[in-house]
């Protein structure tokens, strides 16, 4: 079995990249659960605009699925560009060795171009051109990216934010 591995990131006390993995064979389930809560008229769950209590309420939702989380840590780069670029090519690497299908990142239109350069040079070097698929989307367009968008406010943010999503952290790497 494969797997799609779910990508955002936060510049907000430095750069940090989480890449959330989910087997395929779970891919309906969690987007069905991940769909339960969005609210009417709400297009995506954005979590930095969410109220506390709902936020502890997606939380502990996302909690019970069967996600793996890699946190990448680019904060040791003053460069925004630079981290980013780390971080991607740590994710490609290690999508490479896990044998993923596809990465699906959240769209920035400012770094598209640029990402998918080093992306398809990364996936070229670690021989997976043409193997593993990647998409940039909005968020509404895939509701399994309010996964790192949701984990990556919360790590950076630290204190109980933290402490609530870290048994769903696999690993913290530094890039």
């Amino acid at each position: 079995m494969g797997s799609h591995i779910y990508v955002d990131e936060t510049k907000e006390r430095g750069f940090l990249l989480v890449a959330a993995t989910l087997d395929t064979s779970y891919l309906t389930a969690a987007r069905a659960t991940v769909g339960r809560l969005v609210f009417r008229g709400q297009r995506s769950i954005h979590f930095c605009k969410e109220r506390d209590e709902r936020r502890r309420q997606i939380l502990r939702a996302f909690r019970d699925l069967p996600v793996e989380i890699v946190i990448y840590d680019a904060t040791a780069y003053r460069n925004v560009k630079r981290a980013r670029d780390a971080c991607l090519r740590g994710l490609v690497s290690d999508a490479a060795k896990a044998a993923a299908e596809r990465l699906v990142l959240d769209l920035d239109e400012s770094c598209l171009g640029s990402d998918r350069s080093l992306l398809g040079r990364e996936l070229g070097a670690v021989g997976m051109a043409g193997r593993l698929r990647y998409d940039h989307l909005d968020a509404h367009a895939d509701h399994l990216l309010a996964i790192p968008d949701a984990v990556a406010w919360s790590w950076a943010k630290g204190g109980q934010w933290r402490a609530m999503v870290r048994r769903m952290i696999g690993e913290v790497r530094n890039v």
